[in-house]
């Protein structure tokens, strides 16, 4: 297991983070999911060949840094970090709970701070690596409705960028996904049943898009990349 490629996902249920999962899993990736439903873990692994569950809240730095170590010792380093973690709550700024949007701060921007910091430095190391969030529309305007989440994904993209500018130089590659749609789920089809499939971003598109980034020549490396349905009014 050392020698084989680890890639980390935080994260990771139904949706995106399972649709990187196994996106990486096909890739000849061995993949560490994070994420805090034990019972989710279980059936990721069942379904995705390599794949590994570890129970992890990622706003606890305490256990972000165990997490860490008992996949260091049990798979290898990860080559690969795919922050995916999402925290969010929407309402106007009266109207929201400011220990919400805290708590959405600390999944979105700590949680990916968290991480980073204790993966970089293998990457770092040596010589390659890649660290890529999973961003929103949000992280570059704000909107009403929005004040419990749009802050925390500005911050992120912002974090992102600082990562990248130190870290691109140093052969580590950092991007940032702006999925700029409504991604299909059960609950966003909920949300807007009467909307065609069209509307929606899929998961595994966003999951293949990702792959590619992580595989970008060193000549050509992107750091801001906007995905969304050929529809979408933007």
């Amino acid at each position: 297991m050392m020698t084989e490629k680890i890639c980390l996902i935080s994260g990771v249920g139904p949706g995106t983070g399972a649709s990187l999962a196994k996106r990486f899993s096909d890739g000849g990736y061995q993949i560490a999911m994070l994420a805090r439903d034990q019972k989710r873990l279980a059936s990721l692994e069942h379904d995705i060949d390599g794949a590994r569950g570890y129970v992890c809240d990622v706003a606890d730095e305490t256990a972000v840094s165990e997490t860490v170590g008992f996949i260091v010792e049990e798979m290898g380093q990860p080559e690969i970090f795919i922050h995916n973690a999402v925290g969010a709550v929407f309402g106007n700024f009266m109207e929201i709970d400011p220990v919400q949007l805290n708590a959405n701060f600390q999944t979105n921007v700590m949680g990916f701070c968290y991480l980073s910091r204790l993966l970089a430095p293998a990457m770092v190391a040596a010589g390659k690596g890649v660290i890529i969030a999973s961003g929103n529309t949000s992280a570059l305007r704000g909107k009403a409705n929005f004040a419990g989440f749009a802050p925390t994904k500005a911050a992120q993209r912002i974090f992102a960028e600082c990562m990248a500018r130190e870290l691109g130089p140093k052969g580590v590659h950092v991007a940032y996904v702006l999925i700029d749609a409504v991604i299909d789920l059960e609950w966003t089809r909920e949300w807007f049943p009467d909307k065609p499939t069209e509307y929606f971003i899929q998961p595994d598109d966003i999951a293949e898009t990702t792959y590619q980034i992580a595989h970008q020549p060193r000549s050509a490396w992107s750091f801001n990349v906007e995905v969304r349905p050929f529809g979408e009014n933007w």
